[in-house]
């Protein structure tokens, strides 16, 4: 084992609250590098796991998050893609380079915990080093770590799962991370009209300010009587539904047009089933897909994304409401759990 040690927000056991403690680093074998890491985002899908939507977690204890930003302390035998000093974005899609095995932390008090190819709850991480892509030094490790999962997700989403183009409607259920950033990609490619659907003020007024026309407040507005309003009776082109429940998939179906696509970014409950009334009437072309994070290259679109954050076209800093030291992690996911915060960046080192 190596000398470092580093704090750790670890899931011990489901609906529990994270246990923050001591870990220390294994020695790196091949295509495993160490990274500090500095920022860290809190995406939806790891409220999922420590829910337990997805059902039993067999790999209980072990470390959690897939978005950050840090930098490389050292690599192991074979690493090319990134070099010691490196600033880099950590992310749980496949980039370039080995797919090493995932590693292996001893706590303080003997027990052994897993870490997958990414983790970033954890002030140091021996990561894959497919999940890692360098970035220029001068980027914020905030945003970075945004890179991780959020903007990629959603604007891959427009470009290769939503293929969504000029002049065509979208309408955009869960304004949060990802669901901010499909209305801004969408504003990028000139769709129109793009609809945001949420339940707190809040995110609707931002979701405006990132280039929605419409929003709809769902908590005191009839979905599907306020798109029709938009829209008239024929629906969206393309419906993003980045909540998980089951009768906001359901609407979002049936409100997607002809030939229109509906994409699920959030994960519904592993023992839940989709229903859908009055099926006869969808049998007009329309598609229901699951988003695989965009359907991301990390390799060639962060760097993209970054280009045009630097050229003032996408605009991500507001994404980011509140900031917390990795000790005050429970209560950071409390508060998103509550629709308190947008996106909550864990700031370690």
């Amino acid at each position: 084992m190596s000398s470092i040690t580093a704090k750790a927000a670890i899931i011990e056991a489901l609906r529990k609250p994270l246990k923050v403690g001591e870990i220390q680093m294994p020695d790196l074998e091949c295509g495993q590098v160490l990274v500090q890491v500095l920022r860290s985002g809190i995406c939806g899908k790891q409220l999922v796991e420590i829910n337990g939507v997805l059902g039993e977690d067999k790999y209980l204890p072990h470390l959690l998050g897939h978005e950050g930003g840090g930098i490389v302390v050292e690599i192991g035998p074979g690493v090319s893609q990134v070099k010691k000093g490196d600033h880099v974005v950590m992310h749980w899609r496949k980039g370039l380079g080995i797919e090493a095995r995932p590693p292996k932390y001893l706590c303080s008090d003997g027990t052994i915990v897993g870490g997958g190819f990414v983790t970033t709850f954890n002030e140091y991480s021996v990561v894959s080093e497919n999940r890692l892509t360098s970035i220029q030094d001068d980027i914020p490790l905030d945003i970075a770590a945004l890179m991780g999962c959020a903007v990629t997700t959603a604007l891959g989403l427009i470009n290769n799962e939503a293929k969504l183009k000029i002049g065509e409607s979208i309408a955009v259920i869960g304004c949060g991370g990802v669901g901010l950033n499909v209305v801004q990609g969408a504003a990028l490619v000139s769709a129109n009209p793009i609809i945001a659907i949420d339940i707190f003020d809040y995110k609707l007024k931002l979701a405006q300010e990132y280039g929605a026309t419409h929003v709809i407040n769902s908590s005191n507005m009839d979905i599907d009587e306020e798109i029709k309003k938009i829209v008239g009776s024929r629906g969206v082109d393309v419906f993003v539904e980045c909540t998980g429940l089951m009768e906001l998939i359901s609407k979002a179906y049936q409100m997607t047009g002809v030939n229109g696509r509906t994409i699920l970014v959030a994960q519904p409950k592993y023992d839940e089933t989709l229903s859908i009334p009055n099926m006869l009437r969808n049998f007009n072309g329309k598609n229901l897909i699951t988003s695989q994070g965009g359907q991301t290259a990390p390799h060639i679109d962060i760097q993209r994304y970054l280009n045009l954050y630097r050229s003032g076209k996408l605009s991500f800093d507001k994404l980011i409401t509140h900031r917390y030291p990795l000790d005050e992690i429970n209560t950071a996911i409390e508060n998103m759990k509550a629709g308190q915060v947008g996106r909550c960046i864990l700031v370690m080192g």
